[in-house]
């Protein structure tokens, strides 16, 4: 039997390193075996993919030198950074070329980089149709992974840029499911005026980065956006209404008042909210679902997402 291709994720008890890890490890006869990497090899995720089959290690990003050693023989690699971590793009640019580099030196023959756009090539630093931040950006966690980009491309290491869409798990973990108004109704809060907004279960996202690993090479410089659905916050408010057994309103809010609203990076989500509304033909031409599919024909529409889900989703 010819030996598994060691494909190495980083971020593996995270949500697309996870989907990643779990769709290698739940196909029988793969061709790629999993090598996951996470700062904590003792704690319960970790142990959980030990468990079904995964060659757990550690490794440090701040150190290029520790990604090297974790990527010792692999032929692949899925690289994801950190934001919401500590809010800092330039330390998401410093993780970038630490992998970036590291992957070179290490012979990677395929790398998967988790991007975004550099959402400055769209609305410039001197555009006041939203507000620049930290002098630097638009959209911190957009522009970070954004020009992160071109230290994979300057390394040379055959590299396919995948995009992620809105995570629907966000309406469960990070606070944006319907919230009860003082009228007793359940209202949906986005600044989204009437535009397609992709989202996709985050399980998903690493499904899809497997779908291009088994293609192999042949994706090695493309730009890969992926998603499960494109729908309209009123589309979505209807289908959670559905689900949730109770009418769920559409509470649209401009960018200006979401950024207001003083949770940490509420600035950075109401301007990416608004690259979202303002350029909703760009940014659903690239999260292409159809394509998705091919990548991952399990993939999860929004109705088939709250089929599942909806339950979870905390109603206040």
């Amino acid at each position: 039997m010819s030996k598994k291709k060691t494909i190495v994720v980083f971020g593996a008890t995270g949500a697309q390193g996870g989907g990643l890890v779990r769709a290698i490890l739940n196909e029988p006869n793969s061709e790629f075996a999993v090598r996951a990497v996470t700062r904590d090899v003792n704690s319960d995720k970790a142990k959980v993919l030990a468990s079904q089959g995964a060659e757990v290690v550690a490794a440090n990003i701040d150190d290029k030198e520790s990604i090297k050693k974790a990527l010792n023989g692999a032929y692949g690699a899925y690289f994801v950074t950190f934001f919401w971590d500590h809010f800092s793009p330039e330390k998401e640019m410093e993780h970038a070329k630490n992998m970036a580099l590291a992957a070179k030196e290490a012979g990677i023959q395929h790398a998967i980089w988790s991007t975004l756009e550099d959402t400055r090539t769209l609305v410039p630093l001197h555009d006041d149709r939203m507000p620049t931040l930290r002098e630097k950006y638009k959209v911190p966690h957009f522009d970070g992974k954004g020009e992160g980009d071109q230290y994979f491309a300057d390394a040379g290491v055959p590299t396919t840029y995948l995009l992620a869409s809105y995570y629907w798990d966000n309406l469960i973990y990070f606070g944006m499911g319907p919230k009860q108004g003082p009228d007793g109704k359940l209202y949906l809060t986005f600044p989204m005026g009437n535009a397609k907004m992709a989202g996709i279960s985050a399980d998903d996202i690493g499904k899809c980065a497997y779908g291009i690993f088994k293609q192999g090479t042949t994706l090695a410089g493309k730009r890969i956006g992926v998603a499960g659905d494109q729908l309209t916050i009123s589309e979505m408010a209807q289908k959670l209404s559905k689900v949730l057994g109770q009418e769920v309103l559409y509470n649209e809010v401009s960018p200006e008042q979401y950024r207001g609203f003083g949770f940490p990076g509420a600035d950075d989500i109401g301007n990416m909210f608004q690259i979202y509304r303002d350029f909703a033909d760009e940014c659903n031409e690239t999260r292409d679902v159809a394509r998705s599919r091919e990548l991952n024909p399990a993939l999860k529409s929004f109705d088939s997402w709250l089929a599942e889900n909806g339950s979870r989703i905390p109603l206040s």
